[in-house]
């Protein structure tokens, strides 16, 4: 008998985003739906934390602190460890050659903030952990 709960662990989101507002929802709405979350609040130190967390998908915001989302979605993709975790990006945004600068550098999808509600962006995180 295959005990269920032992091979559905929780999902493990990196939420990567420096507004505390969209924080509070993002991660409300991801933990009722059984993810665990956490969050990072600038670039500083997301190549390190990705590592650590071994996370199934990363949430990154483009316009963060110290270090911008198009050079961390770079050091994710160019790192070995981590290369293959998935990442959506979730910016404001909405320029045709960002989204597609996004999707070049490896993110799985580009969501512009203002053209989804949170519950949305949840059902966009299931359908990459697919």
């Amino acid at each position: 008998m295959v005990n269920s709960q032992s091979s559905s662990r929780r999902k493990k989101i990196l939420l990567i985003e420096d507004d505390q507002f969209l924080i509070d929802i993002y991660k409300e709405k991801l933990e009722k739906e059984g993810f665990e979350v956490f969050v990072l609040c600038d670039g500083t130190k997301v190549l390190k934390k990705t590592k650590e967390l071994k996370p199934d998908l990363i949430l990154l915001d483009i316009v963060l602190p110290n270090q911008n989302g198009w050079e961390i979605l770079k050091a994710l993709k160019e790192d070995v460890e981590v290369k293959d975790i998935p990442v959506i990006i979730l910016s404001n945004l909405a320029q045709e050659e960002e989204i597609q600068k996004g999707l070049a550098l490896g993110a799985v999808k580009y969501l512009v903030k203002s053209q989804y509600v949170p519950s949305e962006i949840v059902e966009e995180i299931k359908r990459a952990l697919l």
